[in-house]
């Protein structure tokens, strides 16, 4: 296939790129599974568990390209396996395009696992014998799709085999024709071109005479070039980094981008001068660091985030050594990504205290910012059946002569009444359940995987003070949990209760908080004032008790909170509103209430800019199980009992919703939310 080395050109005057493009970047190579050891200073022999993350380096940058608000888009292959499905998923879920991700029925999808023994060492295994990436081939793709982009990013590996090699030089081919600018990060893994033993991923540098001559025909055909000092060595075949460099640019006219380590990074976008000495260096933020892997691939995502907004070099390499110096601090790659709010909060907190941020993993601020602003699946409206009860299924069974097990059974029944109700309205991205794992395990299994929000308790019924259900060690209960799983604790808590007790709950609500940001569950909060007659009740004491928890740095992504009149869900939106913007948002919770008196309260909540729906429990399931449980109906009569007083409160929930937005056109966020 005949190459053309013609650069790219009919950028208009003000841009890099070429105008009209739906896409900003499409990246070749490698989409994998990387297994993360979470035992940290650990051979990889005596790692006992991993944790699982999207890999490949190419697929990184795709994910952190989209990550910082790029439209990206990913050009490879998975097998038709789990693995393929989680690697497209995730990235699909963070705004990634992947109508090029090419199902490979013959392969499967390639695996890396790697250990972290220090800040330097790290090894690594590719488990990658004629894996799906590996094979994607030059007729996945067209030359519309690549035309699409303002440019296009392939990795070094994949021009290591004959087949991706092939692959590669069609992809350039239709970028060069197109005007698509072209990067190449020349990521030398040499175990992937066969330099080193199968096992030995973690060698960076093996000089090779051939390898160098393959890059080096490919290397006029780009336009922006990002490596390591050893990977500009391999590149330009010298060990001497000036004299690679030299070399390189004789091949080329690209920019050329050499990573530095903690020093930053040096930028060469004219002749390679005789020294690098008097090449400015973009200097970085000094952290303290974790491991190195995906270092790279983070900060080719930040450059790449300035570069195609056409903003300066010196930029660009400002936002590419923050992304870096971010995720060398953190575990994993792609998960350790930063959104734009996270770099400009790092870049201006390291400009005012450089040294406070040599440890950004203890930056509060940040934590938070990393957990809250990438995508997330919008509940825009929650709809929930709430039977996570335990106490109250007890009391059914013992009230009708039933046997315990049987409660099992019910609440299996109860998922398939929900699942009737979604298929019969169309409620797809809408239903809520809070279950149990005590007699709704099973229950759980059947509801997990279709889409729904689930909530789960964690409080032992009852208990007041607050203790949790499997014992003290919240976290090692959450470790167990799917994580689309919310953890879900109702609280009695009352701002004005004695100090002693006021100071215990807080101290296990701060464990909780603490271990649902540690496992990565979102935490719902179910606040419920004591019916105590020592305690005063006024209208403003569920607003006081969320203002409590929130001045002692308590920030649940949901609240669940009883009905109140219209005036508190104002204080309710004003307060959650200044606190803590990132709020998912409430949801109302039923107390037994009659449905007449829930539509009552769905009224007063129905102008509130947070409030997303409800999860109501006994006023759904208490009369049909009581029948059902003492067999006087059966298992469709209990589903078609459930059903209607669920779809009842439902209607009654959007019509009251439809009510309040009319005379303001609705103009409310949800109800913006809820169009999107």
């Amino acid at each position: 296939m005949a190459l053309s080395s013609k650069p790219a050109t009919a950028a208009s005057p003000a841009s890099r790129f070429a105008s009209g493009r739906s896409r900003d970047v499409i990246c070749l190579g490698r989409l994998a599974v990387d297994l993360y050891a979470q035992q940290v200073g650990a051979r990889l022999e005596d790692v006992s568990t991993f944790a699982k993350y999207l890999g490949g380096s190419s697929a990184n940058i795709a994910f952190g390209c989209a990550r910082l608000g790029l439209a990206s888009a990913m050009l490879t292959r998975v097998g038709d396996d789990h693995m393929g499905r989680f690697l497209t998923e995730t990235l699909a879920n963070e705004g990634c395009d992947v109508s090029h991700v090419r199902i490979d029925d013959a392969r499967l999808t390639g695996l890396v696992l790697l250990g972290l023994k220090d800040r330097d060492t790290f090894p690594l295994v590719f488990y990658r014998e004629n894996c799906a990436d590996m094979a994607v081939d030059e007729n996945d793709f067209d030359e519309a799709f690549i035309a699409s982009s303002k440019a296009l990013l392939i990795t070094g590996t994949h021009f290591s085999t004959e087949q991706v090699n092939r692959t590669s030089r069609r992809a350039l081919d239709c970028a060069r024709r197109n005007q698509v600018r072209t990067v190449l990060d020349i990521d030398y893994r040499p175990v992937l071109w066969g330099l080193t033993g199968k096992a030995d991923g973690e060698t960076r540098f093996v000089a090779s005479e051939g390898v160098t001559a393959h890059l080096q025909r490919f290397l006029p055909l780009f336009d922006l070039i990002i490596g390591t000092e050893e990977e500009f060595s391999i590149a330009g075949g010298d060990t001497d980094l000036v004299k690679a460099l030299a070399a390189v640019r004789a091949l080329t006219p690209a920019t050329l981008v050499v990573k530095r380590g903690p020093m930053g990074c040096q930028i060469i976008d004219g002749a390679v001068p005789a020294s690098l000495d008097g090449v400015p260096v973009q200097g970085g933020v000094q952290v303290e660091v974790l491991n190195v892997l995906g270092a790279g691939d983070a900060f080719a995502s930040g450059f790449l985030s300035g570069w195609l907004r056409d903003e300066p070099l010196e930029a660009c390499a400002r936002a590419a050594n923050a992304s870096g110096a971010l995720v060398v601090s953190r575990h994993g790659c792609a998960p350790a990504m930063p959104t734009p709010a996270e770099l400009d909060y790092f870049l201006r907190e390291a400009k005012a205290d450089p040294q406070r941020m040599r440890r950004p993993d203890r930056d509060a601020t940040l934590a938070r910012l990393h957990r809250v602003t990438p995508a997330r699946a919008v509940h825009a409206e929650v709809l929930g059946f709430a039977f996570d009860h335990r106490n109250q299924f007890f009391d059914l069974a013992q009230q009708t002569g039933a046997e315990e097990s049987r409660i099992h059974t019910l609440k299996g029944l109860f998922v398939e009444a929900v699942a009737q109700t979604e298929a019969a309205l169309g409620l797809q991205g809408r239903i809520g359940v809070l279950i149990d794992d005590r007699y709704g395990q099973d229950a759980l299994n059947a509801a997990t995987g279709r889409g729904w929000w689930i909530g789960r308790p964690v409080e032992l019924p009852g208990s007041v003070p607050l203790v949790f259900d499997h014992g003290r060690s919240i976290g090692t209960t959450l470790m167990n949990w799917p994580r689309d799983h919310v953890a879900k604790c109702l609280v009695q808590f009352h701002p004005d209760e004695p100090i002693e007790q006021r100071l215990e709950q807080e101290a296990q609500l701060r464990a909780l908080y603490d271990a649902t940001q540690a496992s990565g569950h979102e935490l719902l909060l179910e606040v419920i004032p004591p019916k105590n007659a020592n305690l005063p009740m006024a209208s403003d004491t569920v607003y006081r008790a969320l203002k409590r928890l929130y001045n002692i740095g308590i920030y649940p992504e949901w609240w669940k909170l009883e009905q109140m009149e219209a005036s508190q869900w104002q204080a309710i939106d004003a307060l959650i509103a200044e606190r803590d913007p990132y709020c998912r948002g409430v949801v109302l919770l039923g107390l037994s209430a009659g449905v007449e008196q829930l539509k009552e309260g769905f009224r007063a909540a129905a102008a509130s800019a947070t409030c997303r729906g409800f999860t109501v429990g006994r006023t759904i399931f208490h009369e049909p199980s009581h029948a059902w449980l003492a067999g006087q109906i059966d298992d469709a009569g209990l589903i078609a009992r459930v059903r209607d007083i669920f779809e009842t409160l439902i209607a009654s929930w959007r019509a009251a919703r439809s009510e309040s937005a009319a005379p303001t056109g609705g103009a409310r966020n949800v109800n913006q939310e809820q169009a999107a």
